[in-house]
């Protein structure tokens, strides 16, 4: 199972750069950013830099959406980046969260979606995409490659991510939950004529490596709460549109109920007040907290239904010290073993 991380792009950028480049160095396989505009700095411009200064990490947003940016300018971007550094870069995409809401807009509906993952795959990689009764392409892109991977919680999304993504992202760690969601998209995948298998399966979720203590249990919840205020903006959306009663895990649905509201100023940011409402139990949950040992249960238990990637949610008080706990302590154990040599005869 590949590891990857994600950053935000929290002035200054060399912060960022500079995480991702530690990352790399301890055996991470991709760097997601938030791609949120007015909340933070300009992604894109911070992917060319980490390219740069990296030589194997996969580069991308988690997630972009369809409506702040041209969907011919985002696959001109990332044909760009592929051009320049290889084809190093990835694709995530939702319908609009912060980067909307933030700006008074709404989520995109799902067919605006839809439409443009077609587009900016297929110009993305080269190819030819309609964008109405016009046919375009990138002249100079036909050796790039872009993979795109949808982000989603609600039943329609996670069927369209089966039907046309290449990978699903699914931003908590709950395995009761990733089981219910990975079983929509491959059932999806199948009734398309697509092989179950062939969509990637990301899970996204903060990571905070302790010493097994209650103290710094108590202190790894506070700075990973955040991510269930987060999460709960989602829930609230699909609460909203199936309720309650439906085949929806009543895990990922119960814990809202206490939600008062959300202030986008805080989004992502460890002590966000607007979390409260979020228990310890779902913290646990929905994030990786403990030793490395206990880690690693986890992340083979995720591995076992299914998942390709867990991706570490990297905003709290320990962002350097987490990537050297997993280089040092994780990774090498997620790995297959192999022996320099079979012993004497």
């Amino acid at each position: 199972m590949d590891i990857g991380v994600v950053l935000q792009c929290t002035p200054p950028a060399s912060r960022v750069v500079e995480l991702a480049r530690q990352a790399e160095t301890h055996g991470f396989s991709h760097v997601w950013t938030f791609d949120s505009h007015l909340l933070w700095q300009e992604p894109y411009v911070i992917y060319s830099q980490i390219l740069a200064a990296t030589r194997k990490v996969v580069v991308g947003p988690m997630v972009t959406n369809p409506a702040t940016r041209d969907w011919t300018v985002t696959a001109s971007t990332f044909a760009t980046l592929n051009d320049m550094f290889g084809n190093r870069t990835i694709c995530g995409i939702g319908r609009g969260d912060s980067a909307v809401r933030t700006l008074g807009g709404k989520p995109t509906t799902l067919a605006t979606l839809r439409e443009s993952i077609e587009v900016i795959r297929e110009l993305g990689n080269g190819r030819s995409a309609h964008l109405g009764d016009t046919v375009v392409r990138f002249p100079w892109a036909s050796a790039s490659r872009l993979e795109v991977w949808v982000a989603g919680y609600g039943p329609r999304a996670l069927e369209l991510t089966g039907e046309v993504a290449d990978g699903f992202i699914l931003q908590l760690a709950d395995p009761d939950i990733t089981t219910w969601t990975i079983a929509r998209v491959r059932a999806a995948a199948e009734k398309a004529g697509r092989a179950p298998g062939s969509v990637k399966i990301c899970v996204a979720a903060p990571a905070y490596v302790t010493d097994g203590s209650d103290a710094a249990t108590a202190h790894a919840r506070e700075q990973c709460r955040w991510f269930g205020g987060m999460v709960g903006n989602h829930v609230a959306d699909i609460v909203a549109k199936y309720g309650t009663d439906g085949d929806i895990p009543a895990a990922l649905t119960d814990y809202i109920a206490g939600r008062q509201g959300y202030d986008y100023n805080e989004h992502g940011r460890a002590g966000n007040p607007h979390a409260e409402f979020v228990p310890d139990a779902i913290v646990d949950r929905f994030c990786l907290i403990g030793t490395p040992d206990e880690q690693l249960v986890r992340l083979h238990e995720l591995e076992k239904l299914g998942v390709d990637q867990f991706a570490i949610y990297l905003q709290h008080d320990a962002k350097t010290a987490t990537l050297e706990a997993y280089g040092e302590s994780v990774l090498p154990r997620l790995a297959h073993s192999v022996t320099a040599t079979a012993g004497a005869e």
